[in-house]
């Protein structure tokens, strides 16, 4: 079963709800956010920007799927760089509710085949806050592996927060 597709304008209203809902969740790991993200009309903007960024080949914007293929979050290949790079960030948060079943390591999985053999990446790469173990594990399940860490790397949860980083290449497949 497929884990991710292409996000679409048609999710703005289920992508609303989880990100009003899970808005003291997923705080802690990402960027502090306006209060127009989480209107309808935050999420139609938000998502006709990464279809926008998706036609310029610069982002794989996707939702992830629960098991009865349910939106559940979000995943995106980020700032896709081509050439001598042929390299690309990972991106993702899914609801609470669906947290402990596999399905942001699946969902991984299925971008590391889609930055890989779709879209011919040689290098993903992420990030996630130090304290952010179970996001690390999703990805060493995936065969990422630490390469750095990035003091004061990303501004998270309303301050400058260091990171660990991790990548895979094609290499490592």
């Amino acid at each position: 079963m497929t884990t991710t597709r292409l996000v679409d304008l048609e999710d703005a209203a289920v992508l609303t709800d989880l990100v009003v809902r899970n808005r003291d969740f997923l705080a802690p790991w990402e960027p502090v956010r306006p209060d127009s993200y989480f209107t309808f009309q935050g999420q139609v903007a938000v998502i006709a920007e990464a279809l926008e960024r998706y036609e310029e080949g610069t982002q794989v914007p996707r939702v992830v799927l629960d098991e009865a293929g349910a939106v559940v979050g979000r995943i995106n290949l980020n700032n896709v760089v081509r050439g001598a790079f042929e390299s690309a960030s990972v991106g993702y948060w899914l609801a609470q509710e669906a947290g402990g079943r596999g399905l942001a390591t699946k969902a991984v999985a299925e971008m590391v085949t889609v930055g890989f053999q779709l879209e011919g990446l040689h290098r993903l790469e992420a990030g996630t806050v130090r304290e952010n173990v179970r996001s690390q594990a999703v990805l060493e399940h995936n065969g990422f592996v630490q390469f750095g860490y990035a003091p004061r790397y990303l501004s998270i949860a309303g301050r400058w927060q260091d990171h660990l980083l991790f990548q895979r290449t094609t290499e490592d497949v």
